[in-house]
């Protein structure tokens, strides 16, 4: 599922520069490593449900709305 993660990271990259936040910036907020958010934000890594709402409550929005809907993921 190498998909979600890709997708999960572009979601956090478009929020993250929608609240106008450096990658570093955003990796210091959310206590996690810089390099480690880029990779997240690159899609290497499945993060854990709680990075992920760490992340989201820094950006300040929902943590669903960071998840890609099921239709984004499906190939065809």
């Amino acid at each position: 599922m190498d998909q979600l993660a890709k997708a999960l990271g572009k979601r956090i990259r478009m929020q993250r520069k929608a609240c106008r936040l450096s990658q570093d910036a955003l990796a210091l907020a959310c206590s996690i490593d810089r390099s480690y958010m880029g990779r997240i934000e690159r899609g290497e890594m499945n993060i854990t449900v709680e990075k992920l709402y760490r992340i989201a409550s820094v950006l300040a929005c929902e943590p669903a709305s960071l998840l890609p809907p099921v239709t984004e993921l499906q190939t065809g």
